[in-house]
């Protein structure tokens, strides 16, 4: 069972990001607040979950959190930034979407920059440790999946549906035989045939 809260007496938001590694598409980020009983005995990493369970989930966490927003930073401004900065950009539209105002937050991964003076934590692997970033990894990744599936069937012969713009291999055979597409990262290493990522 994942733990509640770092902090039972403040307003908690937790937050996460999905497609840092894709070499298409955004990446996108969430930010939830749940409320103090909520529990879920499924709720976990989107990462360990099926896609049916993380929409099942999706679903729970909309009706039942006290306040979620998932915020989209597209492509271009990731090669403008850097996906760091594009990752925490994100995350700091979602917190600034939030009806109420967290007072601490909880960050997944090891790199935040602060917002606003709203004290924060990074958490390595936070969303296989605490309920609210675990909300936010499953708003992110399927918010995101979502997206993937629509463009795909733009330019179906890159298999967004299946690989989400992760660099698998008939991604970047797809990249090596076509080009690149609008919504490709001119940053990434778009070419390099020896790197690839599980996704």
């Amino acid at each position: 069972m994942l733990k509640s809260f770092l902090y039972n007496n403040l307003i908690e938001a937790g937050c996460d990001e999905a497609g840092r590694g894709c070499l298409a598409g955004p990446v996108v980020a969430a930010a939830v607040i749940l409320p103090k009983r909520f529990k879920h005995p499924t709720l976990d990493d989107s990462k360990k979950l099926s896609a049916k369970q993380r929409m099942v989930l999706r679903d729970y966490i909309i009706s039942s959190a006290s306040d979620w927003k998932v915020a989209f930073i597209d492509n271009k401004e990731i090669d403008e930034l850097n996906i760091l900065r594009a990752s925490i950009k994100a995350m700091h539209i979602a917190i600034e979407g939030l009806k109420n105002e967290p007072e601490f937050l909880l960050i997944d991964g090891n790199r935040f920059y602060p917002y606003k003076n709203i004290r924060h934590e990074t958490i390595i692997k936070g969303d296989g440790l605490y309920a609210s970033i675990a909300a936010a990894s499953i708003l992110a990744k399927t918010f995101r999946d979502e997206y993937m599936e629509k463009i795909h069937e733009e330019f179906p012969v890159y298999n967004w549906a299946q690989n989400k713009g992760y660099p698998t291999v008939n991604h970047r055979e797809a990249i090596l035989k076509h080009g690149i597409t609008p919504y490709h990262r001119r940053s990434f290493h778009l070419f390099d045939t020896q790197m690839s990522f599980e996704f």
